[in-house]
């Protein structure tokens, strides 16, 4: 109970920081699609929800490594793991509770790979789409050209503090759809909005309509009307600027979204699809262009196929029909050519969408097991290292993430593009990490003085006094 104590707070406080970490970076990278809109803080408050738990795959391998160094690295700091060894306890009895509890860990996190994550993406994809739609909300600033409102720009010259009384006012109407050929110019006016926020009003006065209706026919013949006025009220639509949510059904195809049976299905889909595609176009290659030219000649021809092998083809046949022949010859080389280009083209991308499926799919598993292989490399290397805190044990556990997230991020990408096969792509930085946690273990076990400086030295002074002797032979 003392080691699961230990262990659970790191746990959750690494694993929160490493949300609060991910989820900053998050909006610092879509922060000029959430300033300025006018957003609800509930639809801000679900936004950064659902976009933590879509950071949880990344967040809690981190977490696990961090948590198990810190907890045997603080065990072995203040001697506590050499009082327990000295009671007779193993370092193997002392990690099993550990050991079980990051077993659980994996199996909850396959739960959540599996179940909720793909609604988690859900949300996250759709929410965030129908942010990055939302227009800017409605701000006329002093000299400035506004485009916000649908077949309108509007621009003043001033605007009071109290945000009402605006000055200079200059309205281009081109919901004529023929320019902007109605302009409005007003002293000043006031600014309003409907109780329910769906309409604007703009009461002007002291100003003139400048109308100019085109005329095609001739341009010196078109009317040109200017009408003053002391007060006009102008009333805009501003539904436009409303949150509206998108039908989620429409994100669900998406390969994200689907849990292990769905990805199953899809991705079997997609395989004979493509399958019975290349077979449809090769069929379709054999009938078309079977026959090396659609000439008819003026005569048969009577062709030795030794003659075609030896390039002679063109032997007995008119001259005069010798250049429509190799004319015919290049246009059907030229179309078969870029038929099979394109058909590659298509190929290709439908290849890597079933890959794209088969990577979600492993990811399911793969997140789970490293959860259990970095803490079998985290606990160890805590109780050989017998340093505890943020210090040693945060640059140590950021390093070896580094290099586990480079591995899983560089077998991922050799998979998209098909160097390497889903499996062994999506299982390279487990492969490369269970050697190095299971090594580590059988040091921690040992009692291996694998981070004591002195018995660094003494074989540094060993490996000398060896080569001294040597030298002197």
């Amino acid at each position: 109970m003392l080691v699961l104590r230990s262990y659970l707070g790191p746990l959750a406080l690494t694993f929160f920081i490493a949300i609060f970490v991910l989820l900053m970076q998050f909006l610092w990278k879509y922060v000029d699609d959430l300033v300025g809109k006018g957003l609800p803080w509930n639809m801000i408050a679900e936004l950064m929800f659902y976009a933590s738990s879509t950071f949880v795959p990344l967040a809690l391998p981190l977490a696990i490594l961090l948590s198990s160094l810190m907890t045997f690295g603080n065990l072995g700091e203040h001697y506590e793991l050499v009082a327990i060894k000295a009671s007779g306890v193993s370092l193997r009895r002392i990690m099993t509770p550990l050991i079980i509890l990051s077993i659980l860990i994996g199996i909850g996190a396959f739960y959540f790979s599996n179940v909720v994550l793909p609604i988690a993406n859900l949300k996250f994809h759709s929410i965030l789409f129908d942010i990055r739609q939302q227009k800017l909300s409605f701000n006329l600033q002093e000299g400035i050209y506004y485009y916000g409102l649908d077949g309108y720009v509007i621009k003043i010259g001033d605007k009071e503090k109290d945000g009402s009384l605006i000055r200079d006012v200059m309205i281009y109407d081109h919901t004529s759809g023929q320019g902007k050929t109605t302009l409005t110019l007003a002293e000043w006016g006031t600014m309003d909005q409907t109780p329910d926020g769906r309409f604007l009003i703009l009461t002007l006065y002291n100003g003139a309509n400048y109308d100019e209706n085109p005329n095609q026919s001739s341009a010196s013949a078109s009317p040109f009307m200017r009408m003053r006025f002391e007060k006009e009220v102008r009333r805009f639509d501003l539904s436009g600027f409303e949150f509206n949510r998108t039908d989620e059904d429409l994100f669900k195809n998406n390969f994200q979204m689907f849990n292990l049976k769905q990805l199953e299905y899809s991705r079997d889909s997609l395989y004979q699809k493509h399958i019975q595609e290349k077979n449809n176009f090769s069929l379709s290659m054999y009938r078309n262009y079977y026959h090396y030219s659609q000439h008819q000649l003026s005569k048969p021809i009577q062709m030795d196929s030794i003659l075609v092998f030896m390039g002679d083809f063109l032997k007995g046949i008119n001259y005069d029909e010798h250049s429509k022949i190799i004319d015919n010859a290049l246009n059907t080389s030229r179309n078969v050519k870029s038929s099979i280009e394109a058909r590659s083209d298509f190929y290709e991308n439908e290849l890597r969408l079933i890959r794209r499926h088969d990577i979600e799919w492993h990811r399911k598993y793969t997140l789970s097991v490293a959860c259990i292989i970095l803490f079998f490399v985290g606990a160890p290397l805590g109780a050989i290292i017998r340093k505890g805190g943020l210090g040693l044990p945060l640059v140590v556990a950021t390093i070896l993430f580094i290099l586990f997230h480079i591995a899983s991020t560089t077998g991922d990408k050799y998979v998209r593009t098909g160097v390497l096969t889903p499996f062994m792509g999506m299982w390279l930085s487990s492969a490369l990490f269970l050697p190095l946690g299971i090594w580590l273990s059988f040091k921690a076990v040992t009692d291996s003085p694998l981070m004591d400086s002195d018995a660094w030295g003494k074989l540094f002074r060993k490996r000398n006094t060896e080569q001294n002797n040597e030298s002197s032979n």
